[in-house]
């Protein structure tokens, strides 16, 4: 990780160092240099609904230009959407996308993506930061184009439902979604159309600066408290960039990213669709979906945190179903990265093959009272295990935990923020664990 790129792309708050015009202008300009260099002459840039979009996309769009690079504008369109064009579209090697996914709107970020719709490897990241650092060259020579893909969402919801031809039932599925007041907001409509559903929408309103804002994969009670009430079959919560899932039951119960793998992992080895017989999530997955997994006699394999970690482990491993508890989740028989929409479709097609609902789907798993906190620090980032008070209470925890419960603290990779997460058998004690580590952390560092 360099001093730009984070686990998920470049990220900060916008108009501020690192997320500047400035920045933008010379991240274009590298990711042109670099389009260039493996043999391509177009880059798209997509984007979420976040105020500063339009200011960093045509930063950005203009670098690109001026390194002789055509661009193609794709307008708002949730990230996977980007990396899906990537590998449609003619001539196109590179795929940016300006969002900060779940985080609140002052925030923005910039993801890359090669021309086979997969983010960019670690080198490649540093050299496109290298040159955004340390070059001073003024591209000079040909101009490229800059044009508007004026039906991106259009291809990208037909890409979607290519890939689970629903037939329509006798009585459409009630689904209630929550578009985040981001990239969901207009393509959720052509997917979850009303010709197949009964679908309400909510948080569907973008304004620049209400998205993740008290909805969304991140704050799901609104919805949750609406399935009831509404009784509908399922209910589908997507975050900002829509390239994460929080689905809720008929009962209002939410369902998270391991327990969706655990449904998606059973149905596809019944199937024989489970390539290898592995699924892959990371360290911070729940106790529960490894032994529900174990009870299914398939692999666990686990990846460090991040979606581009856990891609990284499917395929050294030859895994086709992977994902983080968060919602992101990869189906690489399907597309090359997480993408939200398409593992909503998935949920709904075991719903409608088992005829089972959604609540019945998940008793697959027992999820474990799982606390995550999050602690403020400073962008230092110091080893904690080297303070002795903080070392000793994270032992002395783990000691009540036994083999019934862990703990596992990790700085984040998008945020100033150390993240401390407790699970146990207990709910009470596993937040008052939680609460007692993060207060050593606070009083010592």
């Amino acid at each position: 990780m360099g001093l730009l790129f984070g686990t998920d792309g470049i990220r900060g708050k916008a108009n501020t160092y690192p997320i500047t015009c400035e920045i933008a202008l010379k991240a274009g300009q590298a990711v042109g240099i670099f389009t260039k260099g493996i043999g391509y002459n177009t880059v798209i840039i997509g984007k979420d609904t976040r105020i500063s979009g339009d200011m960093l996309a045509s930063s950005i769009a203009a670098g690109v230009a001026s390194t002789g690079i055509n661009v193609l504008l794709a307008g708002v369109i949730p990230t996977p959407g980007v990396a899906f064009l990537c590998t449609g579209i003619k001539d196109a090697g590179t795929g940016i996308v300006i969002s900060a996914s779940h985080n609140p709107y002052q925030d923005n970020g910039i993801k890359i993506f090669n021309h086979d719709g997969m983010k960019l490897s670690d080198e490649q990241e540093d050299q496109i930061e290298d040159y955004i650092l340390n070059s001073n060259n003024v591209p000079q020579g040909e101009v490229g184009k800059i044009s508007i893909i004026s039906d991106s969402l259009k291809l990208y919801s037909d890409f979607l439902l290519g890939k689970f031809p629903f037939k329509k039932l006798d009585k459409k599925p009630k689904i209630i979604i929550d578009c985040s007041n981001g990239a969901a907001s207009k393509i959720g409509h052509l997917v979850f159309c009303s010709d197949l559903f009964n679908t309400r929408f909510i948080s569907d309103s973008p304004n620049g600066k209400n998205i993740n804002d008290h909805c969304g994969s991140q704050h799901t009670e609104d919805l949750q408290a609406l399935v009831v009430k509404e009784n509908a079959d399922i209910g589908f919560a997507f975050d900002g960039d829509a390239d994460r899932l929080i689905a809720v039951d008929e009962k209002g119960n939410k369902i998270t990213g391991d327990c969706i793998l655990a449904i998606c992992a059973k149905f596809a080895k019944q199937k024989n669709r489970l390539k290898n017989n592995i699924v892959v999530s990371t360290i911070m997955s729940n106790i529960g979906l490894t032994e529900s997994l174990d009870r299914l006699e398939i692999q666990h394999i686990k990846s460090d945190v991040g979606d581009r970690k856990v891609l990284e482990k499917m395929k050294e491993s030859g895994a086709v179903i992977g994902g983080e508890d968060s919602g992101h989740m990869i189906f690489l028989d399907d597309h090359s990265t997480g993408d939200g929409m398409l593992s909503a479709l998935r949920l709904f097609e075991i719903m409608i093959e088992t005829h089972q609902p959604l609540s019945s789907l998940a008793s697959v798993m027992t999820v474990y009272p799982q606390v995550l906190m999050n602690v403020e620090v400073t962008d230092s980032k110091p080893d904690i295990m080297l303070n002795k008070s903080i070392a000793d209470t994270i032992k002395i925890v783990e000691k009540k935990l036994g083999d019934k419960g862990r703990v596992l603290i990790r700085y984040s990779g998008t945020q100033p923020l150390l993240r401390v997460m407790v699970e146990g058998p207990d709910q009470d004690e596993t937040n008052n664990y939680c609460l007692d580590i993060c207060e050593s952390i606070r009083k010592n560092i």
